[in-house]
């Protein structure tokens, strides 16, 4: 463990470094290097040989950089002499010299009229007397002479390094680790980026090349007059020029060598004894950067303060039982002290790391989620939400999630014309009234980072990451979803909900949110309706009832709907209630299913003429020479609202767009490849054309197609489109009109009704904010994939059935042996929909309870409870004719 001075000790010795060194104004000019004898060029040197000769060159270099040729045409860019050279301070010449020697680059030679007469005929041989500043004590450092290292870089690091392998001993390293990454204000100027000039060609006057083995071994800190190495990184002088040079200019630029902190990184990871002092340091650390944070505000005052958090995870380690155990929770927990401006610029720092850095980031903190919840254990009463590790890393991965987002396939144009009727009412509500605003108001709060970001998830149809992978399954096993909407609705400023981290959570647990926020505002319009009627001596009427004939159920419901949403807007957020003129059922789910899919059945009936259908696809898309009213899709709006607020799966087919569309984004040219394929490979195919476009192809913005009844329509898609020739220049701009045309402009008045009518049921839900487009479709249209051996298995058993039944052996045997067909009419019948919930058949609890004893009669089912009432048929042959005829010709309710 490495014994660490108090903080306030540390800071104060730091100032007072950095103040010695301000007011010195000189730094030392001998130099302590570490020279291998591994051979140069194939020939073997003694190693007092090579070192005296390494040692030489490096002074040359340092004094080329401090004093110059002296030569005043001289065009060396490294050389003081030079016009265009920049001065540096001693200590930055130190570094830059060693840097110089190893790339073997041009050496001046001193100008012999400015050298005394008994020099110039040693200056023949390129060297001055007075360069010889080093004793052969030099060549060989204490540990003690590396005591006053307060910063690194990369050169620091490899001649620290180099020193304890040839001494064998990594003291000396693990104490300079230990002090700089236990400090934030040596992280934050360490390892700084310097402006990079690239090393001429010519070699070094009289100096032989250093070859790969040699070239990370030759390095040269600076020293002081003691022998001490001071400041072996950039001093406080270059630190600023190196913060206000153009490298730092952008606001997402960082002043961090990123590239060479992960080079330090594979060098000291290869050594087990580091590793420890690496924890250790970052482990002393944190609490610092979180006080530093919270109460100095660090990064405002010193923006390079950001510097210290892309540092540190740099460490690929990060994810190994050392961290995950304590640094890496109170380093997460420090990432969530940074102001939302240091969060914004920190994603987008990400979201240029590429796909490999941005999964190995994601992959850390999904192992520190996954460790730390299977390390404990939750339950009502100790929820995750109030583990601060399992929150803290949620936060840093929501940062890793939206860094994805802006590396990937972005688009954030492109947006709908917002229909959300959100303007605040001066009009006092109930809810105000019994002090329950909080827990009805519309949708949560506005999301800062994404603001700050100016992105969405919306905006991305392909992130660096998919979107699966940010699932964690263990998260989704032990999360309270009663309590954590709760707290997403009403505490949000003091609790930590998951629902504001949406990418955490699966489909079928944010349904689960979903469905009690639905339910609330279900009990609240009771709650509304009964003290309305109480007031005013009316019956009271806390459902959404509609009593509808089978041969006009579109007539009925589109009169009793549209008359609901002109009245009194608010009853379409009551339960639903449903009944079928002179039929019998109850409807405790299972009518408003089949009420669901008979509206469905009629609007979506081609010879309706309001959608078009295609064979290719199998999916439905807006006619836009319907000749029915707006009326007529708002119905179709309201049903599939009705349906997400209702929890029922509706036999839809629309293309991903249109929910794209709902949810505010206008289609656009990749949309055609899943609503339009052939239009789409065409238009790809004029896109990629590389021949002469408008003489071969021969076609203007003027496009053709047909009416309702078959007869040949134009659009110009400009004024006078069809004058104007599509070429090579300007085809990409036709490509984007086309869709535009097609996907938007064309069924605009289809496509507005459709979605007032979804809004007046969803306006207020949290939808949008918690599913993407295709969770909306999976929420509505439910899953395409039966797995009936899920259902099996979590089929529960009533009335003296029981799995091991033979009744009910032979039953699964017989589902199992049906068609695709069969199967889905056996949903049907069964639970009033043929397609699979949210999470698949496994989330479908199904009842098979005992009918009776052997009998004639066919089987039945309650829908609202997805039961099936099995008679206790004598054979299975027996009992498979009596299914099939069942879930053939069933059709209705009646009361048993």
């Amino acid at each position: 463990m490495i014994r660490r001075r108090p903080l306030a000790v540390r800071r104060r010795d730091f100032a007072q470094s950095q103040s010695s060194t301000a007011s010195q104004g000189t730094t030392p000019d001998t130099l302590v290097i570490i020279v291998s004898s591994k051979t140069t060029s194939g020939v073997s040197y003694p190693r007092s040989m090579k070192k005296a000769t390494a040692k030489h060159l490096i002074e040359r270099y340092f004094r080329q950089l401090t004093d110059g040729c002296g030569n005043e045409d001289c065009t060396n860019e490294f050389c003081a002499s030079c016009q265009r050279f920049r001065p540096v301070d001693k200590n930055s010449a130190a570094v830059k010299a060693l840097e110089l020697y190893k790339v073997n680059a041009k050496l001046c030679s001193p100008q012999k009229k400015d050298l005394d007469p008994d020099e110039r005929e040693s200056s023949t041989n390129g060297y001055r007397p007075e360069f010889n500043r080093m004793t052969s004590s030099d060549l060989f450092p204490t540990k003690e002479a590396f005591s006053d290292v307060y910063f690194l870089t990369e050169d620091s690091v490899s001649v620290i390094l180099g020193f304890c392998e040839e001494e064998g001993d990594f003291s000396a390293l693990i104490r300079v680790i230990g002090r700089v990454f236990s400090s934030a204000e040596a992280l934050t100027q360490s390892f700084r980026k310097t402006p990079t000039c690239s090393a001429s060609s010519g070699g070094a006057n009289g100096g032989a090349a250093v070859d790969a083995d040699t070239e990370g071994e030759t390095t040269a800190p600076p020293v002081d007059d003691t022998g001490g190495a001071a400041a072996a990184a950039a001093s406080p002088a270059s630190t600023k020029e190196t913060a206000s040079s153009p490298l730092g200019s952008n606001d997402d630029d960082l002043t961090l060598d990123v590239e060479g902190v992960r080079r330090v990184y594979d060098r000291l990871q290869a050594h087990e004894q580091i590793e420890a002092s690496l924890v250790n340091a970052l482990v002393y650390l944190c609490p610092n950067l979180e006080l530093d944070l919270e109460y100095l505000d660090m990064y405002h005052t010193n923006r390079d303060y950001l510097n210290i958090f892309v540092l540190v995870m740099e460490n690929t380690n990060l994810h190994s039982p050392e961290y995950l155990e304590t640094a890496l929770p109170l380093f997460c927990k420090a990432v969530c002290k940074l102001p939302v401006e240091a969060h914004a610029r920190l994603t987008r720092v990400w979201s240029r790391l590429g796909a490999a850095r941005i999964r190995r980031l994601m992959e850390t903190f999904q192992q520190l989620i996954t460790f730390t919840i299977i390390s404990n254990e939750y339950d009502a009463e100790t929820l995750v939400n109030d583990d601060e590790t399992v929150v803290a890393a949620t936060k840093c991965l929501k940062l890793v999630f939206y860094a994805s987002v802006l590396g990937g396939d972005l688009d954030v144009g492109h947006n709908e014309d917002s229909d959300d009727s959100d303007s605040d009412d001066d009009e006092i509500t109930l809810q105000e009234l019994l002090g329950e605003e909080r827990l009805y108001r519309r949708g949560p709060r506005v999301d800062l980072l994404e603001r700050e970001l100016g992105a969405r998830t919306l905006d991305v149809r392909r992130p660096v990451v998919p979107f699966e992978d940010f699932v964690n399954e263990s998260v989704n096993e032990v999360v309270e979803m009663d309590k954590d909407f709760t707290f997403y609705k009403v505490d949000a400023d003091s609790k930590f909900s998951f629902q504001s981290c949406p990418f955490i959570l699966n489909a079928v647990t944010k349904s689960q949110g979903l469905y009690y926020d639905n339910r609330i505002r279900m009990y609240s319009e009771r709650r509304i309706t009964a003290l309305y009627s109480m007031a005013q001596g009316q019956q009271p009427n806390p459902y959404l009832k509609l009593k509808v004939r089978r041969e006009h159920i579109i007539d009925d419901a589109l009169v009793r709907l549209e008359m609901i949403s002109m009245e009194n807007p608010s009853d379409l957020k009551k339960q639903l209630f449903v009944e079928f003129e002179g039929e019998q059922g109850v409807d405790e789910g299972g009518v408003s299913k089949e009420f669901f899919q008979l509206v469905l059945e009629e609007i979506f009936n081609p010879d309706i003429g309001m959608f078009t259908y295609d064979q290719e696809t199998r999916s439905f898309w807006f006619n836009s020479s319907s000749l029915e009213n707006e009326a007529q899709y708002s119905l179709i709006g309201i049903v599939l609202g009705l349906a997400i607020y209702n929890n029922c799966i509706l036999d839809v087919h629309f293309p991903m767009v249109v929910y794209r569309k709902l949810m505010g984004k206008k289609g656009t040219f990749p949309d055609l490849a899943d609503s339009h394929p052939v239009l789409y490979q065409s238009l790809k195919q004029l896109l990629d054309y590389s021949g002469n476009v408008e003489e071969d192809i021969v076609t203007s913005f003027q496009i053709s197609g047909t009416d309702l009844f078959g007869n040949p329509i134009t659009h110009d898609l400009k004024e006078q489109g069809e004058g104007i020739p599509v070429t090579n220049h300007n085809k990409q701009e036709f490509v984007d009109m086309y869709t535009d045309y097609i996907l938007n402009k064309s069924v605009e008045r289809q496509f507005k009704a459709f979605k007032k009518g979804f809004l007046m049921v969803t306006n207020e839900s949290p939808l949008k904010y918690l599913f993407r487009p295709e969770e909306v479709e999976l929420l509505i249209c439910g899953s395409r994939n039966l797995d009936f051996k899920a259902l099996e298995e979590t089929t529960d058993y009533d009335g003296g059935y029981s799995k091991d039944c033979q009744v009910v052996k032979d039953f699964w045997e017989t589902i199992h042996s049906f068609g695709e067909d069969q199967k889905r009419q056996f949903l049907q019948f069964t639970t009033g929909s043929d397609r699979a919930p949210v999470g698949g058949l496994g989330k479908l609890k199904m009842i098979i309870a005992k009918n009776g004893a052997d009998t004639d009669r066919l089987p039945t089912s309650h829908t609202c409870f997805n039961a099936l009432l099995l008679p206790e048929y004598s054979s299975k042959e027996k009992l498979k004719e009596r299914l099939l005829k069942a879930i053939t010709y069933a059709k209705g309710f009646g009361m048993l």
